[in-house]
């Protein structure tokens, strides 16, 4: 069958908003990317594929590998965890810990509150404890997720972030006293939409500014939530980080637009008397991505694209219309003339009758010529699944004897 073709028409730009190109627009940071989360697209990225220190962000992927514990059923929210002396001495540090532990037992759900909240040190190296018996162990399943994921560049010593000299004789074997882990942002744009994709909860916590531990309020470090200093509305997430080599960082996420942004911002230029560098150059990106993306509906869910068919066998009907099995959005940069287009390729398997509506029968595939950079974090291009519209009932016995005869002449012979 052929692929149905149709070039995209790129929306009108709209009467208020002017459009900053990106060779206009440079963030106040040495790194930074932003995607559109649920496609992948890359919307903005400045330096993006040099690993570089990455301070406390690190807990994006220690958090990832709590939520996928919790999913495995290898512990719950209410498991206790005891804290040995490693995270507990910690804390007597005002460089490694903000939360004291002195009750030394608190419950899975208490320590990913603070790790997420204010940053815990302790509480996410207890956590990792809890779930590999030793930091060592947990940080060769970052390291075995990463590569899970695709990346291959990243230095991962520890589980919080912190520099290895203020870990003492419990560093990661191999490393050295004064390392860090190191990520690209574009790598850390591929672990935020892991997380948020897979384990959406987590922004319900990112999302408090404050909350309450061991009977203490604590305070987060995302300063543009609602009633902090940098507040920007819509934003939900994610996580700061900061040391001296890493200097200030942050990913953030919300929705504009209707689009799940994801914005990466690394080592944010420091600005005298500001000092939330870090958020207003988050803020300023997240301005260029609103007034210069769109998100575009080409197909609404149960809707076919262009009459897109896929052929059943021994089927009363030949053919089965292939519909949306959810809404089809694409993200489009306004005023582009790239010519992208969209095609249907039916499933390389053939589907056999009897067909139950609701069956994938094909793909719908965007073929986007307006790429920033690698264009996608995803490894393939934009793909979207189409479903059969209705039953198709089993042809009678001749037909199905007749087609199989047909098709064992033609593979055959």
């Amino acid at each position: 069958m052929k692929k149905l073709i149709l070039t995209l028409i790129t929306p009108l730009l709209l009467a208020t908003a002017t459009p900053v190109y990106a060779q206009e627009f440079d963030v106040a940071a040495k790194h930074a990317i932003a995607i559109e989360a649920n496609t992948g697209k890359i919307l903005y990225e400045k330096d993006a594929t040099q690993p570089v220190e990455i301070a406390s962000i690190s807990k994006l992927i220690t958090v990832y590998l709590v939520y996928e514990a919790l999913e495995q059923g290898k512990i719950s929210l209410t498991t206790p965890v005891e804290i040995s002396d490693y995270p507990y001495q910690l804390t007597t540090n005002s460089e490694a810990s903000n939360v004291p532990l002195e009750a030394r037992n608190y419950t899975v759900e208490e320590l990913l509150e603070a790790t997420l909240v204010s940053s815990a040190n302790s509480a996410a190296i207890a956590l990792s404890e809890k779930i590999a018996g030793s930091e060592k162990d947990f940080v060769d399943m970052m390291k075995a997720k990463l590569l899970e994921w695709g990346i291959q560049d990243a230095t991962i010593v520890n589980t919080t972030g912190l520099n290895n000299e203020i870990l003492g004789n419990n560093i990661y074997p191999g490393s050295k006293k004064d390392d860090e882990n190191k990520l690209s942002a574009y790598d850390v744009a591929i672990v935020a939409r892991n997380l948020i994709l897979k384990y959406p909860q987590v922004l319900e916590i990112t999302k408090k500014p404050t909350s309450t531990f061991a009977g203490m309020t604590i305070t987060s470090t995302n300063f543009m939530l609602e009633d902090m200093p940098a507040h920007r509305g819509g934003i939900d997430g994610l996580k700061t980080g900061t040391t001296d080599k890493a200097g200030e960082s942050f990913v953030g996420t919300t929705v504009e637009k209707g689009m799940r942004i994801i914005t990466v911002v690394l080592n944010a230029n420091t600005q005298a008397g500001n000092p939330y560098s870090r958020f207003t150059a988050t803020s300023s990106l997240l301005d260029y991505i609103s007034s210069n993306y769109a998100l575009q509906t080409v197909v609404k869910q149960g809707e076919s694209y262009e009459d897109s068919k896929s052929p059943v066998l021994d089927g009363k009907e030949d053919t089965v219309t292939a519909v949306a099995k959810e809404d089809i959005k694409i993200v489009q940069r306004l005023g582009s003339r790239a010519q992208s287009s969209i095609s249907y390729t039916p499933s390389s398997n053939q589907p056999t009758a009897p067909l139950e509506a609701g069956t994938v029968v094909g793909h719908l595939t965007y073929d986007d010529k307006d790429l920033v950079g690698q264009g996608y974090v995803t490894s393939d291009r934009p793909s979207f699944e189409m479903v059969a519209e209705k039953n198709v009932e089993k042809a009678i016995f001749l037909k199905v004897w007749w087609n199989g005869f047909v098709r064992f002449v033609n593979e055959k012979l």
